[in-house]
C-alpha cells in the first residue's frame, strides 16, 4: 500500500493550496464539493476505494496469480498517469512506482514457481 501513500502525498502537494474555482475548472469540482481539498482515494471514474480489491482465496496459486495480475493493472495506471502529466517530478515519481510495480510482478512469479514446484513434488515424513 505505500504507493497509495505516495500517490496521495503528489496529489495532496499539487491541490493543497488550489482555490475551489480552479478546482472546479479542472474537472474536480465534486470531490472538492464532497472533501474540500482533504485526500479521498477513488479511482478515475470516483469509485472510492475498498478493501474489498485485496482478494484472497486461501489457494496459494490463485492468490499468486491475482497479486502479478493486479500488479500489471498498476503499472498500466501508472503509465497512463505519466501520460497525463507534463510535471517533470510527478513523472520521476511515477516512474519509480511503475518500476516497483515491475520488480514485484517478478518476485510473485518467484514465489508462484517456488509454490508450484513444492506442490508437485511429494513430501514424505
Amino acid at each position: 500500500m505505500a504507493h497509495l501513500e505516495v500517490i496521495a502525498t503528489l496529489i495532496y502537494k499539487l491541490t493543497k493550496d488550489v482555490p475551489a474555482d480552479k478546482m472546479r475548472e479542472a474537472g474536480l469540482g465534486e470531490h472538492y464539493a464532497h472533501h474540500d481539498n482533504a485526500l479521498f482515494y477513488t479511482d478515475a471514474s470516483g469509485v472510492p476505494w475498498t478493501a474489498a480489491y485485496i482478494q484472497s482465496t486461501g489457494d496459494p496459486i490463485t492468490d499468486l496469480h491475482e497479486d502479478m495480475a493486479a500488479e500489471q493493472k498498476a503499472r498500466t495506471t501508472y503509465e497512463h498517469l505519466i501520460d497525463l502529466t507534463d510535471d517533470p517530478g510527478v513523472i520521476d515519481a511515477l516512474r519509480f512506482l511503475r518500476e516497483r510495480e515491475v520488480v514485484h510482478f517478478q518476485r510473485f512469479g518467484e514465489a508462484l514457481n517456488d509454490v508450484q514446484f513444492r506442490l508437485s513434488h511429494r513430501h514424505v515424513f
